[in-house]
């Protein structure tokens, strides 16, 4: 149990609110307790799970490196509850334990990604691992791959989820 206990989704009021809790739940990212935390602050939760689903299910980064990102920046933070997390739309994709864990491990020598796909984990490791390796050589990388909007699309990505791992293991969440 999490040191800030979730919501009850009968005890969130809002409707907006609740449809966005639900819509979490349902899609499997950001989960329900996470959603159910932020609850407590209704406003800023309704931003916030609306910027949340926004960068994960829009965009025009894919949505399978999305997950294998969020699930490698979960185990590197050690949040338990998101890193047992799994989206939906990503299963549906054909997204595979297997090959979410080459992500979370020695994806550089994987086959199952591509070397802009192998960029873009680099990038997700690096900052939250070691920031200062986040250099402009490592955005020209990038840019052999990706627009600048994607770029910055996978940033926010990062940023966004990587903030809400760290978060929920403060909070003590297990899944």
């Amino acid at each position: 149990m999490t040191v800030i206990k979730p919501l009850d989704i009968n005890e969130i009021t809002d409707p907006e609110l609740r449809e966005l809790v639900e819509k979490c739940e349902e899609l499997g990212v950001p989960g329900g307790e996470f959603p159910r935390i932020v609850a407590r602050m209704p406003e800023q939760a309704k931003a916030l799970l609306k910027v949340m689903l926004l960068n994960f299910t829009e965009g025009n980064v894919d949505h399978r490196l999305k997950e294998i990102i969020r699930i490698q920046l979960a185990r590197f933070s050690e949040d338990s509850y998101s890193s047992g997390l799994r989206s939906t739309k990503a299963r549906d994709m054909g997204l595979t334990e297997e090959v979410i864990d080459a992500g979370s491990g020695d994806y550089e020598d994987s086959d199952f990604f591509t070397e802009a796909e192998k960029v873009a984990l680099r990038y997700a490791d690096q900052m939250f691992l070691d920031s200062s390796k986040v250099d402009k050589e490592l955005y020209d990388e990038l840019k052999k791959h990706y627009t600048e909007a994607q770029v910055m699309e996978l940033g926010a990505f990062i940023a966004l989820y990587h903030g809400a791992h760290m978060a929920m293991r403060s909070f003590g969440s297990s899944q």
